[in-house]
């Protein structure tokens, strides 16, 4: 255990910035022999969260990342942080109750200004409306139990046909209504990502991208130092592999079976732009459903599939046609005017990391997560979703500290605010507030904050922003992890110009 590190009262005040110059020296000390209490191989959303618990207990962290902040399944998500309504329709209770908790603890403390309430339809249809209603009764009843306060997410309710299309508006008018109830949805997943890492690294954490890992032990790693391109080895009392999908490629004995989850990217326009989700059953299943989701920029995304994966692990998933039609065929058959291929805007796909247990495949894999020990004490986690990222991560280094004998204390990532998550300045713009809460004043000094270009809702401000304080080293990182207006191809191609300046000494 460092004996600077201290255990922390609140969200990291300073020393948050991650950027080009923060990386090289802190991997040079690194390389140069100084050893950590723990290295975390992956920096998506359990990797990230392994850092903050980790370094949140006092203990020394190095995390890495063979690319960038966020750059695999975490940012492929439907950006809810939902309840889990789905896994108590099949019976999965405790699964279902953990991520009710996990949506507590960062709407209404984590991260309050990343997450916020989302109205959620649900259209009656007969049988089927009756069976909604006893789960989403089931869900509210598991909702208070884990301690959310109906000012944060009001109870479900049965509204009639009017409200229902006033709150989207293309919604086929059946005469039966619908179920209105209330979830959790991030601004952006790749927003949660990087308000870990830089949480963890105003405790004291080096955050260091383009660090892939060659061979994983549990005294350390050989890492090859993509920029640089060269060869560092690594130290470290303890190792955790938080590499998601492609974990298995790091320690021998751990079988994945990834699960593609696509989504396509619509105008809000095509639905009416609607002030909130609707939820459509999937035919032939009970426990299924597609989301169309409004997001900020006048964008819905649609998702989700869930499709076995063979074969090698891509860097980055592509849905297919008979995906894209699946989706729009579902929800079409809901509304009033379909939506039409031509109109799609983007598509996205994520793979799930979910551990094979010889008796499932596809959909019916457990998404539990499972924290394993390699024999030569390596600690592998996998599984899980990214609403239970927190639990994942303290699970994590609660094993990683007993099987090392590391010196640490509790978790104490629940009460822990992530950065950005103080009070709002005044007189900052909302669409600024929304995507960087209590440091939207300080974004908007970094340079002009108008957007890039017509109908880009992305600002030179921010992209600067992402250079000087979130670690962006290319035009990648910017435009499709810290902005995301790479979603839509259109937008990004517009913005990339701007992208490249704000890389600029």
């Amino acid at each position: 255990m460092s004996d600077a590190a201290a255990p922390p009262t609140g969200p990291a005040p300073a020393g948050t910035s991650l950027n080009r110059a923060r990386r090289e020296r802190e991997l040079a000390a690194l390389a140069g022999g100084e050893v950590v209490d723990l290295l975390v191989v992956g920096l998506g959303v359990t990797g990230a969260g392994v850092a903050l618990d980790a370094a949140s207990r006092g203990l020394t962290v190095a995390a890495i990342d063979a690319h960038d902040l966020a750059f695999g399944t975490s940012r492929w998500s439907s950006k809810l942080v939902h309840g889990g309504l789905r896994y108590l329709a099949s019976g999965r209770v405790g699964v279902a109750f953990a991520s009710m908790r996990e949506r507590r603890v960062l709407l209404e403390t984590v991260a309050p200004h990343l997450v916020r309430p989302l109205p959620m339809l649900l259209p009656g249809d007969g049988r089927r409306a009756l069976l909604t209603g006893a789960g989403l009764r089931g869900a509210e009843v598991l909702s208070r139990a884990a301690g959310t306060r109906r000012a944060t997410l009001p109870a479900p309710r049965r509204i009639g046909p009017a409200e229902a299309r006033l709150l989207v508006p293309a919604l086929r008018d059946t005469g039966e209504g619908a179920w209105l109830s209330w979830d959790g949805q991030l601004v952006d997943d790749a927003r949660l990502v990087v308000a870990l890492a830089r949480t963890a690294a105003g405790l004291g954490a080096r955050i260091l991208t383009r660090c892939r890992a060659v061979t994983v032990a549990a005294d350390g790693a050989l890492v090859h130092d993509t920029v640089a391109d060269a060869p560092v080895r690594l130290r470290a009392r303890a190792v955790v592999n938080a590499a998601g999908v492609w974990a298995g490629g790091l320690v021998d004995g751990i079988t994945l079976r990834p699960s593609r989850g696509s989504h396509v990217v619509l105008p809000a326009s095509a639905l009416g732009d609607p002030r909130g989700a609707l939820t459509v059953p999937i035919g032939g299943s009970m426990s299924r459903y597609a989301f169309a989701l409004p997001q900020p920029g006048g964008l819905v995304y649609l998702g989700i599939t869930d499709e076995p994966v063979e074969g090698p692990v891509p860097d980055v998933p592509e849905p297919t046609e008979t995906e894209i039609g699946f989706l729009l065929d579902v929800l079409n058959s809901a509304l009033d005017t379909p939506v039409r291929r031509d109109q799609v805007l983007g598509a996205y796909a994520g793979l799930r990391p979910l551990l094979d247990d010889g008796r499932h495949s596809g959909a019916d894999l457990s998404r539990r997560h499972a924290v394993l020990t390699s024999p030569s004490g390596v600690v592998t986690i996998v599984g899980g979703k990214l609403t239970t990222y927190r639990a994942m991560a303290a699970d994590a280094v609660d094993t990683a500290v007993k099987v090392r004998t590391l010196a640490a204390g509790p978790s104490r990532t629940a009460s822990l605010p992530l950065v950005g998550a103080g009070p709002v300045p005044p007189g900052a713009p909302p669409r600024l507030v929304a995507r960087y809460g209590s440091e939207a004043a300080e974004v908007l000094a970094c340079g002009d904050p108008e957007p890039v270009a017509d109908g880009v809702p992305v600002s030179p401000a921010e992209l600067r922003w992402g250079v000087l304080h979130e670690g962006a080293l290319d035009v990648d990182d910017l435009l499709d992890r810290r902005t995301r207006v790479g979603l839509v191809p259109s937008r990004r191609a517009m913005a990339e110009p701007a992208a490249r300046a704000a890389l600029r000494p």
